[in-house]
C-alpha cells in the first residue's frame, strides 16, 4: 500500500502527539519493508527529516491546525499522491477528504473543556464539523486508551466495532535515576532548598491544579512537614490558571518553574518524594508511566482515563474535586513507608505493560488489515 501519515505533529522534543508521531514513523522505518509512506510535514521538521529510503517520501504543506491551507491546500495533496490509506495522527483533517483514511483520537478534551481553545462561535463550529466528520468518515479509529473509545461512543455516536483501543509507549531507556551530584546542581539552578511533592504539565483549568494547591495548603496547617510543592508546566498558550497561581496562591512553598528542558525534568522527577496528578479530564497521560519509570510514590485522580493506565496497585487515588480526599491521599503516599515500597514495586511490572514496538506493530496490523 502506499500510506500517507500526516506529520505535522512530528518531533522528539515535545511529548504528546508530537513523540507519538515521531515513535510511528522511526518504528516503520526499521518493521516495514512493504509499504510506502508519504510523509506530510510542516517546518522546520520538513528540512530536519531525511527519509531513510526509497519507500519513504516527504512533502512540504505548511498548513496549520485549524487553517484554511488545512481545508484546501492540504486536501489538493492529499488527492494529488492517490493514496490507498491516509492516517490522520490528530482529529485536524480536511472535512471535503472521502479517501480510505485511519485517524487517532488523542482526547475529547475540548468537547468537555474548551475554555479559551473556543472562546468564538466560528471556533465552536469548526472544532466540531472537523470532529464529527472524520470519526464519521474514517475507516477506522485508534482510541488511546478505553476512556476514549467511551467517549467516542458515548459523545459522538461512533459504532463501537469502529474503534480500536492501542495504548501509546514509554521507552523506559529515556528515563534514568539521577545521580547525586546531578541533583545538588539542579537544587542550584532551580534554587530548590527543600524535598517536594511535583507535577508537571501545562496550567489549564482542567488540570485542577487549584484544588491541589489548596489541598498542599491544608496539609501544611495540621501536619507540620518540610516540603515545597514543585509545579513544572510546559508551554501552552492557552494557559487559564497562570496568573491566579502567581497572584493569589504562590507562596514561599509553592515553586513554579517554566518549560523544564527533559534532562532536567529526568532529575526533578528522581528527587521527587511524590508525584501528584489531580487532573479532571486526561489522555494517555504518559506523566503517569514517567513517574512510575523514576520509581516515584503517585497520588493520582480517579477520574477520566487515569485509573485505566495507574490501576489501583500502582497508586493511591483520590476524588479530584474533594480537597479533603486530596489531602489524605498525600499524605498516605508521603508516609506510609510500606506502601511506597509496595507501590515502587508494583509499578516496576507495570511500565513492561507499555511500548512504543508494541503500539505501532498493533498500528502497522491495522494498516494491513485494510488492504
Amino acid at each position: 500500500m502506499k500510506i500517507w501519515i500526516d506529520c505535522r505533529m512530528y518531533s522528539i522534543h515535545f511529548t504528546w502527539i508530537w513523540r507519538y508521531v515521531y515513535e510511528l514513523v522511526s518504528y516503520l522505518e526499521k518493521n516495514d519493508l512493504e509499504n510506502e509512506y508519504v510523509l506530510f510535514f510542516n517546518e522546520p521538521n520538513f528540512s530536519d527529516y531525511i527519509p531513510p529510503n526509497e519507500r519513504f517520501k516527504k512533502v512540504l504543506v505548511n498548513a496549520r491546525h485549524y487553517s484554511y491551507k488545512e481545508q484546501f491546500v492540504f486536501l489538493y495533496k492529499l488527492y494529488k499522491e492517490n493514496l490507498d490509506l491516509m492516517h490522520f495522527t490528530h482529529f485536524n483533517a480536511p472535512i471535503f477528504y472521502k479517501r480510505p483514511s485511519v485517524v487517532t483520537i488523542h482526547d475529547l478534551t475540548i468537547s468537555f473543556y474548551p475554555w479559551k481553545k473556543l472562546t468564538k462561535p466560528h471556533h465552536r463550529l469548526a472544532y466540531n464539523l472537523t470532529v464529527k466528520n472524520i470519526t464519521k468518515r474514517a475507516e477506522k479509529i485508534i482510541a488511546v486508551t478505553k476512556h476514549t473509545k467511551k467517549d467516542l461512543i458515548e459523545v459522538l455516536n461512533v459504532p463501537e466495532d469502529k474503534i480500536e483501543v492501542i495504548y501509546e509507549g514509554l521507552n523506559k531507556n529515556d528515563f534514568f535515576i539521577a545521580w547525586k551530584e546531578d541533583i545538588e546542581k539542579l537544587k542550584m539552578k532551580f534554587d530548590l532548598k527543600k524535598d517536594y511533592i511535583f507535577y508537571v504539565w501545562v496550567l489549564r483549568e482542567h488540570k485542577n491544579l487549584l484544588r491541589l494547591i489548596t489541598a498542599y495548603n491544608e496539609l501544611l496547617k495540621e501536619w507540620v512537614i518540610d516540603l515545597d510543592l514543585v509545579i513544572a508546566w510546559k508551554e501552552d498558550v492557552y494557559f487559564e490558571i497562570r496568573n491566579t497561581i502567581i497572584n493569589e496562591w504562590l507562596q514561599k512553598n509553592v515553586r513554579l518553574l517554566w518549560f523544564v528542558q527533559e534532562q532536567d525534568l529526568n532529575i526533578l522527577y528522581s528527587w521527587a518524594k511524590a508525584v501528584a496528578y489531580p487532573s479532571l479530564y486526561e489522555w494517555f497521560w504518559l506523566p503517569i508511566l514517567e513517574a512510575m519509570a523514576h520509581k516515584v510514590p503517585l497520588a493520582c485522580s480517579n477520574f477520566s482515563c487515569l485509573p485505566e493506565i495507574a490501576w489501583k496497585d500502582w497508586a493511591i487515588f483520590f476524588n479530584p474535586l474533594s480537597i479533603e480526599s486530596i489531602k489524605n491521599s498525600l499524605k498516605e503516599v508521603l508516609t506510609n513507608e510500606e506502601l511506597r515500597e509496595k507501590l515502587i514495586e508494583n509499578w516496576l511490572k507495570r511500565v513492561d505493560d507499555f511500548s512504543w514496538e508494541k503500539m505501532w506493530g498493533e498500528i502497522l496490523a491495522l494498516y494491513n488489515s485494510l488492504k
